[in-house]
């Protein structure tokens, strides 16, 4: 079936994750649209079994009536409600009173309440008071109560044939037998599609409150590594000073050891410094300097050098149509850097990057020679502390990386190739690492 037909009869729009309110009523609205297309073929079928079959002569114009107006109902709200992102409550309730209506009109002309068939005034009370706000729920229970009142005291009684007016007990246990049929099998419909938006709602609330720990995780982080990058850069100015009064100091730069040494000190302070300020920089601290633009190649090549992996041989694989402009993101060097460092503690060495475009999307793939990922990482991608490794703190690599990448509205996907070692694959919208009004001004 196409996707517009399905749009058409409100077959479609399920795999549409809403957790507002609205959204979750949308999806009520295409269940409501279902099960009507499921009422109009049983009215249809009941309406001509009786006057054709039982030979009980009906309205048959009139009785068309209905389920042709509940038919046009659905290929006019079908579409609309499938292009929207929410349905308000109001909605909800026109279109349970458009069901109740067509009813009415059907046991008007067929006997009123004592048709054995009012009984489906119950149905629309129960899918009102599941899919209703109260004040909703209880206004159709008004509404359907006063149609069944009024179908006592007004209706068109039915023009039983001579042979059937002594089987009118029987007839309506018949009717009754149908009803409860057509009762169950809609409600079991209605009850079975219910309960799996709760769960699917369910599920996505909790990747939600998953989503939201890590993020209050990432905070907290973020705070301790600001906090103690500010603390330490105190020591570290005042290391640098230290180092370089020394290196004036003619007693001290005539020992060739002491020489090295304090040539190595102060690289090291210079390296413990850098890596404070980017950590200052990822926390949107200490940006003296303007935004630095780069291309895409540039960016990952740089990545690559500052690395530098000892005796691990590193690889670009260049499969770019274009070279986009961006915006380097001091965050997305780190945590490139976090893959090519757990790539190298799981015994790799060798590491690959594959960079290209995807549409919209720059796709990075980091591929390593080494063990690949055990089971329980991939099973666990992304949690905090999810690590083989046995010591503090491991496991935190992954997490902040499928944060950051999450932050640029990315997504993060690891695999252990057929080949053998280890893959993850970065997914980015370029909107996201060059936005128009950086690259306008």
């Amino acid at each position: 079936m196409t996707t517009n037909l399905q749009r058409l009869l409100g077959l479609g729009g399920w795999n549409v994750a809403m957790l507002s309110h609205d959204g979750a009523n949308r999806r009520n609205m295409l269940l409501l649209i279902q099960l009507r297309w499921l009422a109009v073929a049983g009215q249809v079928a009941t309406i001509l079994l009786v006057h054709y079959a039982m030979r009980i002569p009906l309205p048959l114009f009139w009785l068309l009536v209905a389920p042709a107006g509940l038919v046009l109902v659905n290929l006019v709200s079908a579409p609309i409600t499938a292009r929207r992102n929410g349905v308000e409550d109001q909605e909800l309730m026109v279109a349970l009173l458009t069901d109740v209506a067509a009813l009415t009109w059907l046991l008007y002309l067929t006997g009123g309440a004592a048709n054995p068939f009012a009984a489906l005034y119950l149905m629309q009370v129960v899918m009102g008071a599941v899919l209703l706000a109260p004040v909703y729920a209880w206004a159709l229970i008004a509404i359907t109560s006063a149609c069944f009142a009024g179908l006592g005291l007004h209706n068109l009684p039915l023009n039983l044939p001579p042979t059937r007016e002594n089987a009118l007990l029987s007839l309506y246990l018949q009717g009754s037998l149908i009803c409860f049929v057509l009762m169950a099998v809609l409600l079991v419909l209605f009850v079975t599609r219910i309960s799996q938006n709760l769960r699917e709602r369910d599920a996505s609330m909790a990747a939600l409150r998953q989503q939201t720990a890590e993020h209050d995780h990432i905070v907290r982080m973020g705070l301790l590594a600001s906090g103690a990058a500010h603390e330490l850069g105190t020591p570290l100015a005042s290391l640098s000073v230290i180092l370089s009064d020394w290196k004036r100091m003619p007693t001290l730069t005539k020992d060739a050891d002491l020489a090295q040494d304090m040539a190595v000190m102060r690289a090291e302070v210079e390296r413990c410094k850098s890596i404070v300020t980017g950590i200052l920089m990822s926390a949107g601290e200490a940006r003296g300097q303007a935004p630095e633009r780069t291309t895409v190649r540039a960016f990952v090549a740089d990545v690559v050098e500052a690395w530098k992996g000892d005796g691990v041989v590193t690889e670009i694989h260049d499969r770019l149509s274009q070279n986009p402009v961006i915006i380097a993101d001091p965050a997305l060097r780190q945590v490139m850097g976090v893959l090519f460092d757990n790539a190298v503690e799981a015994g790799a060495r060798r590491v690959g990057l594959t960079i290209s475009l995807v549409g919209d999307s720059l796709d990075i793939i980091v591929r390593d020679n080494g063990p690949g990922f055990a089971p329980s990482i991939l099973a666990d991608l992304g949690k905090p502390y999810a690590s083989t490794k046995d010591r503090p703190g491991a496991g935190l690599g992954l997490f902040l990386l499928m944060n950051v990448i999450r932050s640029l509205g990315g997504k993060v996907e690891a695999s252990n190739p057929a080949a053998g070692g280890g893959e993850v694959r970065l997914t980015l919208p370029l909107a996201a690492l060059a936005p128009k009004e950086s690259l306008d001004d």
